[in-house]
């Protein structure tokens, strides 16, 4: 009896977290639920720690090799860390999507992932519906549109500062339109979103993105629009935010959290 009830523990699924803002502690505080350990939590130099798990800021410093490293450090953590994680075989989780915009970077990525034999794999994040988007790349789809809203304060800290004042809006205001790669680039913090629909769809370059400060607006709303061969679809989410950080989108930390759980079972520990 006792070794069967060593068996579960022998076989859980382990990982290594980069990151510890709003998204990393939701998902940390998720792992035991379902069975998986955090042997080592990826932090900025200079934040390093013996801890239980340890803190280290280079993936080579890892006590042991983890089934997954789980990306919830932003775009600039996933350059960092990503290809070097890939080159040493291990697989990568990250909801920085964004961040592939970046053809450098996604070429490295390509590069190191073919180099060790893993894979980086992507969250749906903040956003959902893309399966159908997905689907419709089989026909020809002829227009998608992703629309970001939010209150002002939602945007505090982005490239929004630079074109409206965003205390004293009345209405709502766009403050970006364009393609999803120039949003991804610019707003890295704030338009994952517009990058998964992009990677759903039709791509970075043909993806129309328009980013909009809404004083009315409680909530983060995305909204979704395409056209083609199969027809037509829209959509809205109307999406909260972590309590710990109302910009933090809480179905972007549930969707990491749930793509560990499948994941688990998929590979069987």
């Amino acid at each position: 009896m006792g070794f069967l009830a060593r068996i579960p523990e022998l076989n859980a699924m382990k990982v290594a977290i980069i990151g510890r803002g709003a998204i990393g502690q939701y998902v940390r505080a998720q792992l035991a639920k379902h069975g998986i350990s955090e042997i080592a939590q990826i932090v900025r130099p200079g934040q390093e720690s013996a801890s239980q798990p340890p803190c280290i800021s280079d993936v080579r410093n890892l006590p042991e090799r983890p089934d997954l490293i789980v990306d919830c450090g932003g775009h600039a953590a996933l350059a960092e860390h990503g290809s070097v994680a890939l080159g040493l075989g291990i697989d990568v989780l990250t909801v920085s999507l964004g961040a592939l915009a970046d053809p450098a970077l996604e070429a490295a990525l390509t590069a190191s992932a073919e180099a060790g034999g893993s894979r980086l794999h992507l969250t749906s994040g903040a956003i959902g519906g893309l399966d159908a988007l997905r689907g419709a790349r089989a026909g020809d789809i002829t227009k998608v549109t992703y629309t970001g809203r939010k209150p002002p304060k939602g945007w505090a800290g982005s490239p929004a500062e630079n074109v409206l004042d965003l205390d004293s809006l009345t209405e709502a205001t766009a403050h970006f339109t364009g393609t999803a790669r120039a949003a991804a680039l610019a707003y890295p913090k704030n338009a994952n979103v517009a990058a998964a629909v992009a990677l759903a769809g039709i791509g970075f370059d043909a993806t129309e993105v328009a980013l909009i400060a809404d004083p009315d607006a409680t909530a983060n709303i995305h909204e979704v629009y395409a056209t083609g061969a199969f027809g037509s679809f829209h959509f809205t989410i109307s999406g909260n935010g972590l309590p710990e950080n109302p910009r933090s989108s809480a179905l972007a930390a549930m969707s990491i959290v749930s793509e560990l759980g499948e994941r688990k079972k998929r590979i069987g520990f």
